[in-house]
């Protein structure tokens, strides 16, 4: 148990410095970042998203599945696991007949599993949580006389959570389980306006640090349907609390000719809060072969307030209606023709598809911001050479779609490569 422990710790501290290294570039070049928390990370692996991001009732041996912690059981006793990804990503931005493509490309998540005792497995790591990135600049030409207003909209940063997570199976149909994580990160927002006739420029930035913790709670319930079939129900319940930041807004009314400038700075205690989120998965297994499963999801945006400096009344303060229940619904299907089979490669490998639709967790101007709608597709391939059979190179591509009426349509073409390592560290041998 203690080179377990010992080399959990070395797997996580050496994930932590990657990821923190990493984590300062972003992972997102969206306009829509700029509200709430910024753009949701995926939670889930490469080998999820490729059944369009489904997981609260998958459960297996040969992945890690953290969406929900109870199927962290499923590990046998001589498996040690470690999955990490990255993702590269190509988007095109269109509004009123105008059209900009971009490219980003970051890493993404890294994270292990083991058998921590009988029944009982325990999974470690890092994952994102949000993400803050986007530069662009608006033009208003009022008229000939007062000139033209620019306004320059700029922001960065994001926030990650390492966590360890525990899945117990109490009795032979149901496990149970539970992520605590550390939630850590920052993020600053600027909008620094200028005109063609004045020399004053006004800049307002917004930013908070966040440091706090996140605890979901999940269950699997298995029911075998005859012998070549099996049903999974899943749930997960995640906690909501205020998350001890003191976000700030900071306004600078500055003279480019006399250089003087007048600093006004506001700050809400504890003004940033996680909504509480809960969800429901179905999985289907036929003969090993075939998994179809289906996921829902929420989160309570919608019942938390959220800072907002008002340009009326000259105050920062939070202010209920800025954002809005957030809600996923995700279907993928795995198809493996014969994970066991010797002869046929082709008949190893996992082929996946999947789809979701996902409702936005923030208003713009008062309206709901613009819907997401995704299809993806992947394959699991399974990599052999003189001293591994079981690990896994999973691909996923996901094509997602970002629009609303009188918004920028988001299009969005992804690529994430997941390598899964599958070691039996915990055998003993024995030679006669």
């Amino acid at each position: 148990m203690k080179r377990i422990v010992i080399c959990c710790l070395f797997a996580a501290s050496s994930t932590i410095s990657v990821y923190s290294q990493n984590s300062l570039q972003s992972g997102t070049i969206s306009p829509y970042s700029q509200y709430g928390m910024g753009v949701l990370g995926e939670q889930s692996q490469v080998a999820g998203r490729g059944m369009g991001g489904t997981g609260l009732a998958l459960r297996g041996g040969t992945m890690v599945n953290t969406l929900n912690p109870a199927s962290y059981s499923a590990i046998d006793s001589l498996t040690m696991l470690f999955d990490a990804g990255v993702t590269g990503q190509l988007t095109n931005f269109k509004e009123n007949g105008n059209s900009v493509n971009a490219r980003s490309a970051h890493f993404d998540y890294a994270v292990g599993l083991f058998r921590m005792m009988p029944y009982v497995g325990m999974s470690f790591g890092i994952l994102p949580f949000s993400d803050v990135g986007y530069s662009y600049t608006s033009s208003t030409r009022l008229n000939s006389s007062v000139g033209s207003i620019v306004e320059q909209y700029t922001g960065k940063g994001g926030m990650h959570q390492a966590f360890i997570g525990i899945g117990w199976n109490p009795i032979k149909t149901l496990s149970i389980g539970v992520n605590a994580s550390y939630l850590w990160g920052n993020y600053s927002r600027s909008v620094v306006t200028t005109g063609s006739t004045t020399v004053n420029s006004l800049s307002k930035t917004y930013k908070a640090t966040v440091n706090t913790y996140n605890l979901t709670f999940g269950l699997q319930w298995q029911q075998p349907l005859g012998r070549h079939d099996n049903i999974v129900i899943g749930a997960t319940l995640g906690l909501g609390h205020k998350m001890g930041a003191d976000p700030q807004c900071e306004i600078v009314n500055l003279n480019t000719a006399t250089v003087v400038s007048d600093t006004t700075t506001f700050t809400i205690d504890n003004g940033l809060e996680l909504p509480l989120s809960y969800g429901v998965g179905l999985a289907w297994n036929h003969n090993q072969t075939i998994t179809v499963a289906a996921d829902i999801t929420q989160q309570q945006w919608g019942s938390t307030d959220y800072p907002e400096y008002d340009e009326n009344t000259k105050t920062y303060a939070l202010r209920s209606g800025l954002l809005r229940n957030r809600t996923r619904m995700s279907l993928g299907v795995d198809y493996v023709p014969n994970s066991m089979s010797v002869r046929s490669y082709f008949k190893r490998i996992h082929y996946r598809l999947g789809t979701s639709y996902t409702t936005p967790y923030y208003n713009i101007n008062g309206v709901k911001g613009p819907d997401e709608f995704s299809v993806s597709a992947g394959l699991g391939l399974p990599l052999q050479n003189a001293w591994n059979s079981r690990s896994v190179l999973n691909i996923s591509a996901q094509w997602v779609r970002t629009s609303a009426k009188d918004f920028i349509t988001d299009n969005s073409f992804r690529i994430s490569l997941g390598l899964t390592f599958n070691e039996r560290w915990f055998a003993k041998w024995r030679i006669d």
